[in-house]
């Protein structure tokens, strides 16, 4: 195996360790990685792969708004009186922790929401000792406290899932909530209120 795939696959299973990561890897200007189909990929930012899919044209049109997540596109499109008014690319839930399909609603609003399952263990002064953790499978070292990833503009549609901001890598990546790109997390979050209906569908 050639050394970029070798750390592509590194960096894939770093990227599947959280909803959200402090790894530098993932927000390296020179890491590559592999996408879903196993070609090689260079970052063109330091904040994940190049957005050529997002816009906004929903400014001042009325209506009732919806949103529709579409795994198999790895796309959210929302509208507004069933008339599309902007689309952003996401990352959704790997295999295994799979986004679920069906119809829900938003149920709440965060806007610094941080998550209570993924993050990382820190001593007391805020520095990482082990990273990337779930408190359900990685046993707390001694001195340590945990601190959650954060999951800025938090959009819960249903149990734990939910949309918010954070890296996407080109492909479904998380433990099962829709990573955005952070300015469509904003817009998302500015345009919904509670009881906005959601349809996921693959």
């Amino acid at each position: 195996m050639s050394a970029p795939l070798r750390l592509g696959w590194c960096l894939i299973f770093a990227a599947l360790a959280g909803c959200a990561s402090h790894d530098r890897r993932l927000t390296s200007s020179t890491t590559t990685y592999l996408t879903s189909g196993g070609g090689v990929v260079a970052k063109s930012s330091g904040v994940g792969i190049q957005d050529t899919v997002s816009y906004w044209d929903g400014d001042g049109v009325p209506g009732t708004s919806s949103i529709t997540i579409n795994l198999g596109e790895q796309k959210a499109f929302f509208y507004k009186d069933g008339r599309l008014v902007g689309v952003s690319m996401i990352s959704s839930g790997r295999e295994g922790y799979r986004t679920p399909s069906g119809q829900y609603k938003i149920i709440q609003k965060s806007k610094d929401h941080v998550s209570n399952l993924y993050g990382d263990y820190v001593d007391q002064d805020g520095n990482v000792m082990v990273a990337n953790v779930g408190v359900k499978r990685d046993a707390k070292p001694p001195g340590t406290s945990f601190r959650g990833a954060p999951m800025p503009y938090f959009l819960r549609f249903h149990g734990g899932y939910g949309l918010h901001a954070g890296f996407l890598p080109g492909f479904a990546a998380s433990h099962g909530c829709v990573r955005m790109p952070e300015r469509m997390a904003q817009i998302f979050f500015a345009n919904v209120s509670r009881g906005t209906p959601v349809r996921v569908v693959n």
